[in-house]
């Protein structure tokens, strides 16, 4: 395994929430980071706390499929390799229900949680397999293992996440490619701040689920990890 201070790994929706406390992990335990986000200047703060040339900042949205081509190209370009993705950015809508014949806010979802990671893992993944031990972490959720409300679009491109998972570890196995879905409960992020079941302060909170993504960029090819289900209440199928 490549010692962190050696390893690239690209995060999506590094500019907040999730995105932004791995990030910060990232850079606190040496690693080089390429970041991509809408808004490219919210990054420019994350260099502050690096070293010099370890932090690499690119415009990315994922509908653009030029924009992430730029970003992968751009990415290997600046560091020479590329060791792991961190699929973080998505979006929730939840007006959306089954009984809608409009099915605008559902193609939404699909195009930036579903299509958005696969274009990245699949133009990154020839240097991941390079690498000999190239990671994709893909964040997922928790309604991406059951149904537990009304919001059964988000549901269904969370489970597609999931499916998308399983598919790079079975692609990338005999390369040195592992890939791991992260799948918490509530998050307190920007996406949880009108939510009302759990109160802020219960939730899972970003930083400690960056510990959990980097442990699974760092565990080694034979002791990889699919699925981390993690929870901030009790849920009985779990």
């Amino acid at each position: 395994m490549i010692p962190p201070y050696d390893r690239v790994i690209m995060i999506s929706g590094a500019n907040r929430g999730i995105g932004l406390a791995v990030t910060e992990l990232l850079i606190e335990h040496g690693y080089r980071v390429s970041l991509g986000a809408r808004d490219v200047d919210t990054l420019d703060a994350l260099k502050i706390a690096a070293k010099p040339d370890q932090v690499a900042c690119f415009t990315y949205d994922a509908f653009d499929l030029d924009l992430a081509k730029a970003w992968v190209a751009g990415t290997a370009r600046k560091f020479g390799r590329i060791d792991g993705l961190i699929n973080n950015a998505g979006i929730s809508k939840p007006s959306f229900n089954i009984e809608e014949e409009d099915a605008t806010i559902l193609d939404l979802m699909i195009s930036v949680n579903i299509k958005g990671p696969l274009r990245l893992i699949r133009l990154a993944l020839p240097h991941l397999i390079k690498s000999g031990s190239g990671r994709v972490v893909n964040v997922s959720s928790l309604s991406g293992k059951r149904v537990k409300n009304s919001n059964f679009g988000y549901a269904m491109t969370k489970f597609s996440v999931v499916a998308l998972t399983h598919a790079v570890r079975r692609h990338g196995w005999d390369y040195g490619v592992r890939a791991t879905s992260i799948c918490p409960g509530y998050v307190q992020t920007d996406m949880t701040a009108k939510a009302s079941a759990v109160a802020g302060s219960d939730m899972i909170q970003p930083q400690d689920l960056a510990v959990l993504i980097e442990t699974a960029l760092s565990l080694p090819n034979n002791a990889a990890v699919a699925e981390m289900l993690v929870n901030c209440r009790f849920e009985d199928q779990f």
